[in-house]
């Protein structure tokens, strides 16, 4: 498990460098979310390889983390590629930054690969699993999991398309699961990582992963998640999502409520 562990520091390590180097040259630092999305692919393959537990185990752990770090990483790579303004949160981090400014962020984005290395702990603790055949709890998970891989995709996909259509600048996206959620996209980014806690739960020190989920939460709902992305909305078109925070729930999907005009 600690070559696994060193293997992952040091990988992912070199890979925020590179995306750091793409950040200096495009003062994007939104290059950093690419970089902590596919760390968390590349900590799912390396535990699924140099694990001892049963093969389905170790393909199961390298499906769920892979497959989710590589799509969501590739979708971010296409927005910030394509989009030429720089995610609000970096922009207040740039603007704070007054001196040494590429030097802190070389910092932010290693910082980022140290955390991809810790959440990749349900992965550690799974593909180290000794338990000889799957449990209902890891069925469990894998169930949970492509509900959760499906919710986030399609609330992804809902939103692109909404923004690439003519008229949407200044309005607010209220279609398909976003009528429902200010924020399925982390809502379900959240229950990944439920599946991931049930994952490891079978295993020995399992439990411990349960610091990954709660770390996800309190991210997405105090830190760089909703806070930042709801100031940012406010500030471009105040009114529309004003009244979208009234009608609509912040986190869990649930029916709009009505409100005056």
């Amino acid at each position: 498990m600690m070559a696994a562990v060193l293997w992952g520091a040091g990988l992912l390590s070199l890979m925020q460098v590179g995306f750091w180097l793409l950040q200096v040259r495009t003062r994007n630092a939104g290059w950093v979310d690419v970089g902590w999305a596919l760390g968390l692919a590349i900590m799912a393959v390396l535990a699924a390889g140099l694990g001892p537990a049963t093969p389905e185990r170790r393909l199961l752990v390298g499906l769920m983390g892979g497959l989710h770090g590589l799509r969501l990483g590739l979708y971010l790579w296409r927005r910030v590629a394509t989009d030429p303004h720089e995610d609000g949160r970096y922009q207040t981090i740039r603007a704070a930054w007054v001196t040494g400014t590429n030097t802190k962020f070389f910092a932010f984005f290693q910082v980022q690969a140290l955390l991809d290395v810790f959440l990749g702990l349900p992965f550690l603790l799974a593909a180290w699993n000794p338990r000889p055949s799957l449990q209902p709890l890891e069925w469990a998970a894998a169930a949970l999991w492509l509900l959760a891989w499906l919710g986030e995709a399609t609330a992804d996909a809902q939103l692109r398309r909404f923004k690439g259509r003519a008229g949407s600048p200044g309005l607010t996206c209220r279609e398909g699961l976003w009528r429902y959620s200010r924020h399925p996209n982390y809502f379900f980014e959240w229950l990944v990582w439920v599946a991931y806690l049930l994952l490891a739960l079978s295993a020995p020190w399992g439990w411990t992963a349960l610091l990954c989920p709660a770390l996800m939460l309190y991210f997405l709902l105090r830190v760089t998640g909703i806070p930042y992305t709801e100031a940012q909305s406010l500030r471009s078109r105040p009114a529309d999502y004003a009244r979208y925070q009234r009608e609509t729930s912040a986190f869990i999907p649930w029916f709009p409520r009505k409100v005056e005009a």
